[in-house]
């Protein structure tokens, strides 16, 4: 007897069973993985005495003393620098989105991941502290304060941050998950509490329709996300119990449905944090006053690659990154290929269409979308492993130092520096992430810098430069003979950079103000005395193009309606800003799924939007 097949309605039940049992089954895993705190009596032998070591709690959160002396032992036996200990009857809500956000196996030497924690306790090195410049001796943090500097401080312990369940620490209460608390707690995670709560309802519509409407498919979704919390941490084994686990199974559905909607109301009421202040709009406003025409120099009429005159108009956008006024040409060169910006920005333009973008306004955004890149790091790290193993390496370009920091997983003897025209070098600096950061322009430096490095990288950053010839001079002085020059950039000859138009983000404009082919950077390096050693395509691929094609487009449609350098938002902007990011979920949806393939076909022909180059500095 043949059975029908599943129909598209049962399809979303099944989708949904496998996707919940996958969830339940790895937040079982997690748990499993998470360490727990012996018990060490005060009088203990043995004991470290916790010199150098503060324990920052949430207000009316008391550890006792045990608590504190096994966090120390327990810390500096694993070589911690930061601990954040959870309550071992953590509210079961909690326990389950914190299983889904940290992999305990792998959280701390994930150099780049977030910090994260239950934010009631955490136990910090008085050296983190102080590089962190975080006063210990202020007003207890609320939780949602704690969480957010739990994150800050891990960056200042990449590969010495952990958690641990503290049995002798108790929660003041199961509290309720929802409500503008809760609304604080996530934004001080870095993540969006309005788009999480509708996720959360629509989930739960979701479960609803299915369960009415689909039979046994849909009731047994229904019925597995109404049991995971006991079916994650009700087992006798378990490392938490939370004090309301009965409670939260039982009623799950309706807890979660009246969080969600507390959460949303409360994102609501709460607003944006970055409405623009009216001091940084008024400045804005100035800057604008005179027009953006001053912002762009005289058209060239040649080519700065090979000084050929035959040049045709590549792409023409507006700044679809920020919104920001202005209009920008990138024209393309018909004997070479190379693409520029033309008229490129002057100084001053620059310096405004780049404000707020990685740093001030921006600068919490560009840090998560550079943190999670590891694997892209991890690949050009590797890159070298081949033909070098250095002592010394440059970063140009280097930001707030992700790169640096990750690369000491392949490279864990190398003395990484970087360079950087922003303050955020001198923040890498801080972190430990680079061990000396150059503030200013490369060029300027190299002098100063002569044949002081084995490695110098450029990831990235030759097109942003005004004179990307310039720049790789200044690496071959600064590189000792024998050195490698490792650079990445966008490939203007790709296949999308043709089929999405002005939708392609790696034309990035204004930013980017140079894009050269491979064969151009190869004879130039041939020029400058290089002998290319290796090249990348495939692997060099950032899976974006379809993603940030939609992105582009619907920062086109609706702007940023609280962006500072836009006219005041009103009710109607707010809301077709809201209409057109709900209309763009399934397409970035379709979106993903489309760069997942683009990726996977990038990697098996070597083509994809970007391409490395690693050469060699020949000696004499």
């Amino acid at each position: 007897m043949t059975h029908p097949p599943l129909s598209g309605v049962r399809w979303t039940s099944a989708v949904l069973l496998a996707a919940l049992g996958a969830g339940t089954v790895r937040a079982a895993l997690r748990l499993r993985d998470l360490p727990v705190l012996p018990v060490v009596p005060p009088t203990s032998a043995g004991v470290p005495r916790p010199a150098g070591w503060r324990l920052l709690t949430a207000r009316g959160v008391e550890p006792d003393p045990a608590t504190f002396l096994a966090a120390c032992a327990y810390a500096e036996g694993e070589g911690l620098r930061v601990l954040d200990l959870l309550p071992a009857d953590l509210a079961a809500e909690r326990a389950l989105g914190l299983l889904r956000l940290v992999d305990p196996a792998r959280y701390r030497w994930d150099r780049l991941g977030e910090g994260r924690g239950a934010g009631f306790a955490v136990l910090v090195t008085e050296e983190v502290l102080e590089r962190a410049a975080v006063d210990p001796g202020g007003p207890r943090p609320a939780p949602a304060e704690l969480l957010a500097l739990t994150r800050r401080l891990k960056e200042y312990a990449s590969d010495a941050t952990g958690l641990a369940v503290a049995p002798g620490l108790s929660c003041a209460g199961p509290g309720d998950p929802g409500g503008p608390a809760r609304a604080a707690e996530l934004r001080a995670q870095g993540l969006p509490p309005g788009a999480l709560a509708a996720a959360q309802l629509g989930g739960l519509a979701l479960l609803a329709g299915v369960a009415v409407r689909q039979g046994r498919w849909g009731a047994a979704a229904a019925g597995l996300y109404w049991l995971q919390p006991y079916l994650v941490l009700g087992g006798s084994g378990s490392p938490l119990r939370p004090a309301d686990l009965a409670r939260a199974t039982a009623a799950r559905p309706v807890r979660s449905l009246r969080a969600g909607l507390r959460t949303a109301g409360a994102a609501r009421a709460a607003g944006r944090d970055d409405v623009p202040d009216g001091a940084r709009a008024a400045a804005y406003r100035e800057d604008l006053a005179a027009g953006t025409d001053r912002f762009l120099e005289a058209r060239r009429p040649d080519c700065p690659w090979c000084g050929s005159v035959r040049l045709s108009v590549r792409v023409r956008v507006p700044d679809l990154l920020q919104g920001k006024p202005g209009r920008f040409t990138l024209e393309r060169c018909g004997d070479c290929g190379h693409v520029f910006q033309n008229p490129r920005l002057t100084t001053e333009g620059l310096e405004f269409y780049y404000r707020d973008f990685y740093d001030g306004r921006g600068g919490e955004g560009a840090g998560t979308v550079f943190g999670r890149l590891g694997a892209a790091y991890r690949g050009r790290a590797e890159m070298l492993l081949p033909h070098a193993d250095p002592v010394s390496w440059l970063d140009v370009g280097t930001g707030h130092g992700h790169f640096c920091n990750a690369a000491r997983a392949v490279w864990p003897r190398t003395r990484f520096d970087g360079l950087d025209m922003g303050d955020g070098v001198r923040e890498a600096e801080r972190r430990g992430w680079v061990e000396t950061g150059y503030q200013g322009q490369f060029p300027e430096f190299a002098p100063k810098l002569a044949g002081q490095y084995e490695v110098v990288s450029m990831y990235h950053y030759l097109e942003h430069t005004r004179d990307p010839l310039a720049e790789l001079d200044a690496a071959a002085v600064v590189l000792a003979p024998g050195g490698f020059l490792a650079i990445e950039l966008p490939d203007p000859e790709s296949r999308m950079a043709r089929l999405l138009g002005s939708a392609w983000l790696p034309w990035f404009q204004p930013q980017h103000q140079h894009l050269a082919p491979a064969a151009n950077l190869r004879e130039a390096l041939a020029d400058r005395g290089f002998t290319v050693v290796a090249e990348e395509h495939g692997p060099a691929h950032q899976g974006n193009d379809f993603f940030g094609a939609v992105a582009l487009t619907a920062a086109r449609l609706a702007p940023d309606p609280d962006r500072p350098w836009g006219p005041p938002a009103t009710r109607r902007s707010r809301a077709l800003a809201g209409a057109v990011r709900l209309a763009a979920l399934p397409c970035f949806a379709a979106a993903a799924a489309l760069d997942t393939l683009r990726t996977a076909a990038a990697r098996r022909t070597d083509g994809g939007n970007a391409y490395r180059l690693l050469a060699r500095k020949d000696a004499g």
